[in-house]
Parts: structure tokens; C-alpha cells; sequence
């Protein structure tokens, strides 16, 4: 068990101790997507959702939980997050369904990566959207949800390489 990072010497779970390791700044960025019908989009981009603004309700709720984690996540740790950022993007394909492209960039200076709350924050602004618009129409698709990029820590820059 003593080659695994997030196991005690009793084999249970721990968070592993990041003190020694030197504050650096660091990045990520993440990638989800919701496909919704055309009926969704068109409300969507109208603005003609009762729920309301659905995209800054969505970015809301992505900042929220990149910030929070740590509290989602066992054995993340709370980090000072410097920044966070969503966009959107969309695109149509020939079934006339529509694809919410979602990335979430986030920033910090210190001595762990913040991959996983880009990676949340994505996720979550999914799952608001859905949230937001499934009184129209529950047969929404979520995902894919991956981490596009990082940078910083002691195991170097990440950049996939592969399309997804």
C-alpha cells in the first residue's frame, strides 16, 4: 500500500500532505457538453426559459462549485482559486440537436492543481442547464466531461492530444 499517495500505512484513505511542496501558478482547463433539442435551444438563446437566463445561471453555478470542491470531493483540497472562467459555444448537427460546448478555465497560485475544480465546475454547469430546461424536455445528453489542459506542479504541463 505504501506506493499509493491517498492510502495511511493502515490502507485507508487520506489526503495527502501537500505542504512541502512549492506554490507555483497553475492552471486547468475542462470541457463538458449538454445536447438539447432544437425547442431548448431557441429558448435558450431567446432568453424565453422560465426558469430564467439559463446560461448565467449555469456560469453562476460553475464558479460556485469550482469553489467548492473540496467540499464534493474527499479527498480534494480547499484551494484559493485566482480565477474562473466559463464560456460557451454551440453547434448544430444534422438530427437538428444542438451541442452546448462548456469550458471552464481555472486559476491558482499554490501547491496543488486545480484539475478537478475545472473539471466540477464543467460538470455542474451541465447539470444546471439541465436543470433549467428540463421541464421542456428531460431527453437532454450530458458529456463528454475531460480535462483539455493544465499547467503547473511537479508533473509538468498537460495538453491532450486526442479528440474527443
Amino acid at each position: 500500500m505504501t506506493d499509493f499517495t491517498h492510502f495511511n500505512e493502515e490502507g485507508r484513505a487520506k489526503m495527502v500532505d501537500v505542504s512541502d511542496k512549492p506554490e507555483t501558478a497553475r492552471t486547468a482547463l475542462a470541457h463538458s457538453s449538454i445536447t438539447v433539442s432544437k425547442e431548448i435551444y431557441e429558448k435558450i438563446t431567446n432568453n424565453e426559459m422560465k426558469k430564467g437566463d439559463v446560461l448565467a445561471v449555469a456560469q453562476v453555478a460553475a464558479v460556485m462549485a469550482a469553489k467548492k470542491t473540496w467540499d464534493l470531493i474527499p479527498m480534494c483540497h480547499p484551494i484559493p482559486l485566482t480565477g474562473v472562467n466559463i464560456s460557451f459555444s454551440w453547434e448544430a448537427d444534422k438530427r437538428e440537436n444542438y451541442h452546448l460546448h462548456i469550458a471552464a478555465a481555472v486559476k491558482t497560485k499554490g501547491n496543488t492543481g486545480v484539475e478537478m475544480e475545472a473539471l466540477t465546475a464543467a460538470a455542474a454547469c451541465a447539470l444546471t442547464v439541465y436543470d433549467m430546461c428540463k421541464a421542456v424536455d428531460k431527453g437532454m445528453v450530458i458529456g463528454p466531461t475531460y480535462l483539455v489542459e493544465k499547467t503547473g506542479g511537479k508533473n509538468g504541463d498537460y495538453k491532450r492530444t486526442d479528440e474527443i
